[in-house]
């Protein structure tokens, strides 16, 4: 109990601590010192009105993208899916993309429309991979979720490639933005939308990680311990395409966040939803910011498209990731 109660109060101290360092980390980092942001007029601008929306919303979109990350991996009971694996993102950036080239055809669309866009892409491209994937024995469940997963990211970027073809110039520029992603659009709007979902799914949540715990257990024994599988898995699947609609409208397709945070949280914690899912939201939010501060340095002054750096450092992770579960299941 007591290792336990220790391990407890050092998870607790790390996403007390963990976000309070890289956000002052990312504020300072850039080609002004921050002692020129706060005293100078200029500076103060630049620090209160684009530095700091940015460098908040880097953290509540790896926040949303763990989160989804943590939700979909309970669902499918395995460690490797991802929302960007697994087509939602996909699906959301199809969307997204179809808004922007409406828009630019002249349709007078609100502009608060499309993360409705992207969330309704995202749903779809959610059921159309768990309907595809999720058929046949638990043997090779995932096996055939991870190719519906492929097969609808390849349709997807097909799709985007159309949309991409049949597009102005400002809306190319914009679906281009998308598929590499971007921060740079950061703004308090933004900041304001994501904390609201973020603290809806706060508030939802923990009552339902039990459930989510019973359904890694498999669905009948889920059942027989009074979880009601259904409801379950579809407010999985709305939780994961809102969070990922939203990450994806305002920051393009982002991939291996969602991977990366909960497998290194169950690492440190175990597979407990409780102690896993905060963590890993902490550590969603950490990552996404120190890879923004790699974007801004790596070519500066320039910018490298984030979605580029996350995937350099996500890959070979995913590919480690392959390898232990190839060896744990020959075992």
């Amino acid at each position: 109990m007591n290792t336990a109660l220790k391990r407890r109060k050092h998870i607790l101290l790390l996403c007390l601590l963990l976000p309070l360092i890289f956000i002052l980390l990312g504020l300072s980092s850039g080609s002004q010192s921050i002692d020129w942001l706060l005293n100078t007029d200029v500076g103060q601008t630049i620090l209160w009105q684009i530095r700091l929306p940015r460098v908040l919303m880097a953290f509540l979109v790896g926040a949303l993208l763990a989160w989804a990350g943590v939700l979909i991996q309970g669902m499918v009971r395995n460690p490797l899916a991802d929302p960007g694996l697994i087509g939602v993102s996909g699906g959301a950036a199809v969307a997204a993309a179809l808004f922007v080239v409406l828009q630019a055809a002249g349709l007078a669309l609100p502009y608060w429309a499309q993360p409705i866009a992207a969330f309704a892409g995202g749903v779809v491209a959610l059921l159309l991979v768990l309907r595809l994937g999720l058929q046949g024995s638990s043997l090779h469940a995932m096996s055939f979720l991870i190719l519906a997963g492929i097969a609808v990211n390849v349709l997807a970027s097909a799709l985007i490639g159309l949309l991409s073809y049949m597009a102005s110039d400002d809306a190319l520029r914009q679906i281009t933005f998308w598929s590499l992603g971007s921060l740079s659009g950061a703004n308090w709007g933004w900041v304001g939308a994501m904390s609201a979902v973020l603290l809806g799914a706060v508030i939802f949540w923990p009552k339902r990680l039990r459930s989510l715990d019973a359904l890694l257990l498999g669905e009948v024994e889920a059942r027989s311990l009074g979880v009601s599988v259904s409801r379950l898995q579809w407010q999985v699947v709305i939780w994961v395409a809102l969070c990922v609609a939203l990450a994806v409208s305002a920051s393009g397709v982002i991939g291996f966040i969602g991977l990366i945070s909960p497998h290194i949280a169950r690492l440190l914690t175990g597979a407990a939803h409780q102690r896993v899912l905060p963590l890993a939201v902490v550590l969603g939010g950490c990552l996404l910011v120190a890879a923004d501060m790699l974007s801004r340095v790596i070519v500066a002054p320039a910018e490298l498209p984030i979605g580029i750096v996350t995937t350099l450092l996500g890959a070979p992770l995913f590919i480690a990731l392959m390898i232990r579960e190839k060896k744990r299941l020959a075992w």
